[in-house]
């Protein structure tokens, strides 16, 4: 009976401690504990008030859900800081009349990464999304909303894939 009781700790000690080393999302974290996200400035030439604090909002929370990592403030292992660089709504189909029928919302958000743990994997790149939208439409309320949920989510996951994953 003892034998048993022995096996069963033994084996609930590896389940519980194994799952820093491997994550379901593919992330390579290496030696760090914590990730800290700068506020990223909007510094588009448009600018739609507080998608700046949406977007560094969702970069924290996606990071957090994806791994063990701690979000901290100051001195984080893994820093994401940078700045929304464009924002701009371009027509892009056209009916017989020569009006726009679908307009695109297209973010771009330059992103400095930095691994204090091991500086070969720090970059700084560009990453851009779009929304497609009728053009009898006004980029408010849900539709805003809708374009941004879009942009953002997909914007979080290249650079949670550039900076964690060796995309």
């Amino acid at each position: 009976m003892k034998r048993y009781r022995i096996l069963f700790f033994c084996f609930a000690y590896l389940v519980t401690h194994s799952c820093g080393v491997y994550t379901f999302s593919g992330a390579d974290t290496g030696n760090a504990e914590t990730f800290q996200v700068n506020f990223f400035n909007n510094e588009a030439p448009i600018v739609e008030p507080g998608i700046d604090r949406t977007f560094t909002l969702q970069l924290q929370d996606f990071i957090q859900n994806q791994t063990n990592l701690g979000l901290t403030n100051t001195n984080g292992d893994l820093i994401y800081e940078g700045e929304i660089v464009e924002y701009y709504v371009a027509p892009m189909t056209a009916t017989s009349q020569d009006t726009a029928a679908q307009n695109r919302l297209t973010i771009t958000i330059n992103v400095r990464y930095t691994n204090t743990l091991n500086h070969d994997k720090d970059f700084e790149e560009r990453f851009s999304f779009y929304f497609d939208y009728a053009a009898n439409q006004q980029l408010t309320g849900n539709t805003l909303q809708q374009a941004l949920d879009e942009i953002f989510t997909r914007i979080t996951q290249d650079i949670f894939s550039r900076s964690l994953t060796n995309w």
